[in-house]
């Protein structure tokens, strides 16, 4: 741990160190979070998300929860499951990777006005070499947003996720974003349900720096 660098190889330790594919070699069709903060976080990205945007959905599965009946230019999926790609019905195209062995985006600079991470930041084992990517194939200005709330694998979330509550994510989020050093700070908000019933949901939002190269 360094000044500039905050993260030890520890704080990325799981419990379960086996090889990430075979863990999801199975198709998990699945939301991963209940109906009501779907439909928060739906209702975020579209007034978050312009329409026509190209959209880049990162460690993507069978749902991109965007919100019903928008139009945008394009929708990429890349996650670790082709099955639960090919049955998520608003992708326009699909890349099946492993962001934990290979932690840069198959595009080229530039390309994308949107990124979304969606309940899935505490599997990262290289946050800040995916959140750098994530930054150079964003347009100057377009948002990351990364959402979370209190559900995971345990056994193949870090143990810097594990060991933090959630205000500890937010801030955890937005070192990921701060030490990747192409963005703006990030900013966080409360998706939860004011009843306090369902699921919780956060998001940590950054946009790209402008003055990166």
């Amino acid at each position: 741990m360094t000044a500039d660098n905050p993260f030890r190889p520890e704080h990325f330790r799981r419990e379960d160190e086996a090889d990430d594919a075979l863990f999801y070699a199975m198709p998990r069709q699945v939301a991963h979070i209940d109906d009501a903060a779907r439909v928060a976080l739906a209702a975020y990205f579209g007034a978050a998300i312009p329409g026509g945007a190209r959209v880049l959905d990162l460690m993507s599965s069978r749902y991109s929860h965007l919100p019903e009946g928008a139009e945008y230019e394009a929708i990429v999926g890349l996650g670790m499951n082709a099955a639960e790609l090919a049955a998520n019905p608003d992708l326009t195209g699909r890349v099946v990777q492993d962001l934990n062995r290979a932690p840069w985006l198959p595009f080229t600079d530039r390309v994308f006005d949107v990124c979304l991470l969606t309940v899935s930041a505490q599997y990262l084992i290289k946050p800040a070499q995916v959140f750098a990517e994530a930054a150079r194939v964003l347009v100057p200005g377009a948002p990351m947003i990364v959402s979370y709330s209190n559900r995971c694998f345990p056994t193949k979330a870090t143990a810097v996720w594990r060991a933090l509550d959630t205000r500890g994510h937010a801030r955890l989020i937005a070192a990921y974003f701060a030490h990747s050093a192409g963005f703006e700070p990030a900013t966080m908000a409360d998706l939860s349900p004011a009843s306090g019933a369902g699921d919780p949901l956060y998001v940590v939002r950054a946009d790209r720096s402008r003055g990166r190269g």
